[in-house]
């Protein structure tokens, strides 16, 4: 029997509950992990609260990401063996999996070995956020040497990710937070600049930092109030990125989008993570910039899995300085 993370209703972290569930023996293509980590994302608070772009099935799983050791295999499933260290990558619907718990089951194609140096808890905060923000500088964006990028949120476990790709590409990362709090930490983890936007002006400080010619890439999981002054600040043929929705309505004027030219788009992560091929480069990719130490995943607060309740609360209050992390 195995400490499982279920809930049966709508709410808040409150519906969180513990169940003891006997964790089958994996089917063909799966493979089952007994878990040492869990990184928490924001994803998995909008499914539990019914507002994702999917709805849960209850009773109802949870979890995109998790880091542990190989328990056992499924049929057909090649190029692991029991004990290896490996990581959950979000490459499937939490409506059939999830891995918030002590033992799971993943599909083989969302699990990753990764090297024995590498510390569960490390492996478990590193997928969701570096392949989200892969998928948008690299593949989407295209970032190039000496592109300005505007990261809104920027001390979330994306922003931070962001940040570190966007050095990595020899692009000038401009960080975006509420107040000078997290100003010395964004500096410490690679912000070439950082903007408090309820103390400055945002418009006047990206024309100062840019030297009049705009930001060529603005990735945005806030939108709200200061998405049309993203989109004055913005450069010609800039890209802008949406990722997310945490802030208010977004009103966007016209007038910059079509006298620039800008190009507007989403990035959702699984056009990466579903597709094998984009999935191998990115994991391949992220992992070189692992190895040079480029790229630090950060670790905000670490919680228990009896205390998922507080753990969500956490995430919740949008006061972290990168991931939030679960351990069993």
């Amino acid at each position: 029997m195995a400490k499982i993370v279920e809930f049966t209703e709508l709410g808040g972290p409150e519906k969180l509950g513990i169940v003891h569930r006997d964790v089958p023996t994996p089917k063909a293509g799966e493979v089952r992990i007994s878990v040492k980590a869990i990184g928490l994302n924001r994803a998995e608070a909008l499914f539990r609260s019914g507002v994702y772009f999917e709805k849960p099935v209850f009773p109802a799983k949870l979890g995109y990401e998790a880091a542990g050791v190989v328990d056992e295999i499924g049929p057909g499933v090649e190029g692991f063996a029991k004990g290896d260290a490996v990581s959950v990558v979000p490459a499937f619907s939490m409506n059939d999996y999830g891995t918030y718990g002590e033992t799971i089951l993943a599909p083989a194609a969302a699990v990753v070995k990764h090297p024995s140096d590498l510390s569960f808890e490390t492996a478990a905060a590193l997928w969701m956020a570096y392949l989200t923000a892969y998928d948008a500088l690299v593949v989407t964006a295209k970032t190039s040497e000496g592109d300005f990028v505007v990261i809104p949120a920027a001390s979330s476990s994306v922003g931070i990710a962001s940040i570190q790709i966007a050095n990595i590409l020899g692009a000038i990362p401009i960080a975006l937070t509420r107040t000078d709090r997290k100003r010395k930490q964004l500096i410490e983890v690679g912000a070439a600049h950082v903007v408090a936007t309820e103390t400055q002006d945002l418009l006047a400080e990206l024309t100062a930092i840019t030297g009049g010619k705009g930001v060529q890439v603005v990735f945005d999981p806030v939108g709200g109030p200061n998405f049309a002054k993203l989109l004055e600040a913005a450069s010609p043929a800039a890209r802008i990125i949406i990722y997310g929705t945490l802030g208010e309505p977004t009103v966007m004027p016209h007038f910059p989008v079509f006298t620039k030219q800008l190009v507007i788009t989403g990035a959702l992560l699984f056009s990466t993570t579903f597709d094998p091929v984009r999935l191998k480069a990115g994991i391949e990719w992220i992992s070189a910039g692992l190895k040079t130490g480029k790229l630090v995943p950060i670790v905000a607060k670490t919680f228990r899995l009896d205390d998922i309740v507080e753990a969500h609360q956490y995430l919740e209050a949008n006061d972290q300085f990168g991931k939030v992390m679960v351990t069993t």
